[in-house]
Formats: structure tokens, sequence, C-alpha cells
């Protein structure tokens, strides 16, 4: 029987390589040495860099989705509610037939929001098959698909860590400098995942959102996966962590960033924001804003009044007559 997940993942995991190697070549013009842990990772923190950047333009398609979606909210809701504890067969095709025409009259649909995801899942799999691989070339002597020769991927499953922490060990399998090494790297993970949730589940929610029963499960979550990573974590090879740290810390950066100028409308990002950009057009204007910004300290425009013109005379004295 053929390997259908294996045929899939061919190019994905050639375009990974390729990436691998093109890094570990230019980090070693630079004077690396070609066979250190400290190439190699160097050569990961690449890779996923120009994946992710790649990837930016889904994650703006998948930030548009979620906003359409949420224009639609509540529009969704008036047809639920209209239909709302009716169970026979004429009302639920009525309130289908509805649902459908208004996705289609507002250009949205809720399966858009999980495409991009879903074109991630394949990269994701090819990176971790690659990284995984190489590292165990000592035991299955095999090459890549594509530019990781076999020279390459046992230098690959051979480098060490400032010659102390293999990059195919993990924290179950190592020594006490690999243990320590990859406790800290989980720990990492953990942290950064968390920070990563916890910022969108608090800072760019609306109100609407946060008392939604998807909001609690979401909530749930929040603290259930970072000991899903905590555990998994321990088996991965050094090498695989390193890839899914840089991953975490580039999707905690690229988060911060979109709650900061692309917040939920209603979250409290997007009062933040609005606060920022009446501050910013204040100061256009000719205000002048002191540090803390509050009401009584805020510099008032400076009022001139013309000044009286005297009377005429003669004009004076004709009205006195």
């Amino acid at each position: 029987m053929p390997d259908i997940i294996g045929t899939i993942l061919w190019p994905i995991k050639w375009l990974v390589e390729l990436l691998l190697v093109a890094w570990h070549e230019l980090w070693t013009l630079f004077g690396l040495n070609p066979d250190a842990g400290f190439t190699w990772v160097l050569s990961i923190v690449g890779l996923v860099v120009v994946i992710r950047a790649a990837l930016i333009p889904i994650f703006v398609r998948q930030i548009k989705s979620q906003r359409r979606m949420l224009e639609v909210a509540p529009q969704l809701k008036k047809i639920q509610d209209k239909y709302k504890g009716k169970k026979d067969q004429f009302s639920r095709e009525a309130m289908s037939r509805e649902t459908m025409e208004l996705y289609k009259k507002t250009g949205t649909n809720p399966l858009s929001s999980c495409l991009p995801l879903l074109i991630q899942m394949p990269i994701f799999f090819s990176l971790f098959s690659v990284l995984s691989g190489a590292q165990n070339f000592n035991k299955t002597h095999q090459a890549g698909v594509g530019l990781l020769t076999a020279p390459l991927a046992k230098s690959f499953g051979s480098a060490s860590l400032f010659n102390v922490a293999p990059l195919h060990d993990s924290f179950s399998t190592g020594t006490g400098t690999v243990k320590v090494v990859a406790g800290v790297m989980v720990a990492l993970m953990v942290a950064s995942q968390f920070i990563t949730q916890l910022q969108i589940m608090s800072k760019n929610q609306s109100a609407e959102m946060k008392a939604s029963p998807s909001y609690k499960q979401q909530r749930v979550l929040l603290y259930i996966l970072p000991f899903v990573f905590l555990f998994s974590g321990f088996t991965f090879p050094l090498g695989v962590m390193f890839y899914w740290l840089t991953t975490n810390l580039w999707t905690m950066g690229q988060q911060f960033l979109v709650i900061r100028n692309l917040p939920t409308p209603g979250s409290e990002a997007a009062l933040a924001r609005e606060a920022r950009l009446a501050k910013r057009a204040q100061r256009r204007g000719g205000f002048t804003i002191v540090e803390d910004a509050s009401p009584e300290r805020v510099a008032a425009p400076r009022i001139t009044t013309q000044r009286a013109q005297p009377v005429n005379v003669k004009n004076r004295n004709k009205k006195k007559k």
C-alpha cells in the first residue's frame, strides 16, 4: 500500500530541505563551523522565519474572514432566535436556507477562517518530519528527499549545541546537561504558548464574545494546552524544540502586532487603539499632551481676544446731539 501521506508531503519536504540547506550554506559562508550545533540551530531559525513570513498573507486573510463573521454575527443570532425551540423539519430547513442566504449576501463563509489553518498543517508536519528524520540519521541512515544529502543529514544528526547538548537528544533520552537545556526550552515553549492565548482572550475579545459558551471553552483550553506541550515537549529532540520555540515566539509577536493595530471591534484592545488615535489626533491639532495625559493636566489651546477699537470723537459728539 503506497504511503499517501508521504506522497502528499514530499514536495513540501523538498522545499523545507532546500531552505534548511540554503541557510546552512549561508552561515557556513559567514565562517561558522558547518558541523556545529549552533550553525544548525541558526539554520532552523532562518527556516522558520522564511516559512512564517510566506504565510503572512494567509494569516491576514484569516483575520479578514474572522472580522466578516463578527460583522454578521448579530444578524445570524436573529435568525437563530427566530427559530429557537422549533425542531420540526420545516423550521430547520428554513433556518438553514436563511443562514446560507445571509452568508451569500454578505460574502462570508464560516469555513474560510479555518482554511488558512488547514493549509499550514501540511507545512508544519513536513517541517517536523524533516528535522526529526535528519536527527535520527545515526539510527536510520536515511538522507532527505531533496538537498539534505547523507553527509548533511549525518552532520545534522551528530551536531551538538556547544559540544554539550546533542540536537538529536531529548529530555527523556539525554544526560544531565541535555535535561537542563530541554527543561528550559519546554518552559519557554509553554510560557510563550500561554501568553499568546492569554493576550487573545483578555484583550482581543468583545463583550458579546466573552458572553458566549465558546469563550468559556477557550478559557478551559487556555490552561489545558500548556500541559499538553509540557508533556509532549519532553519527548521532542532538541532540534525540533528549537523549531517549535521559534514558531511560538513568532506567533506571539505576530499576535501582539495584530491585537495592537487590527483589534477585534468592541474589545479592550480596540478601545486602547481608539485612545491612542485620539491622542495622536490631539497632538496634530495643536494640543500639548503631558506625560500622564490626564484631563486636568492637558494644556488648552491659547485663546486670543481682539482689542476694542477707539470710537471716533466726532461720531461720539453727533450721537450726543
